[in-house]
């Protein structure tokens, strides 16, 4: 499988430095992973829109994956009582 591009919103961003430090580093690696394989075991197409989440423990990272351009991109992030609002 070919290694896609990964993109990070800048309000991701600033979403992911709000995570406490033991668990951002986890959030981390899962994002990082996304590059390698963007629909790995456990993640899901939401409903309405054409998004993917994948879980980190209490948290949630959502993404949309395009194909054609090979690019991965980091839409929210964060604890999952607040990502889908």
């Amino acid at each position: 499988m070919a290694s896609y591009n990964l993109q990070i919103k800048r309000s991701a961003v600033k979403e992911l430095e709000s995570i406490p430090r033991k668990d951002r580093r986890r959030v981390v690696r899962r994002v990082q992973a996304l590059s390698g394989d963007p629909r790995p075991p456990g993640a899901e197409k939401l409903k309405g829109a054409e998004l993917y989440r994948v879980r980190q423990g209490d948290y949630r990272v959502l993404y949309e994956v395009a194909d054609a351009a090979e690019t991965v991109t980091v839409i929210k992030n964060g604890n999952r009582r607040d990502v889908y609002r």
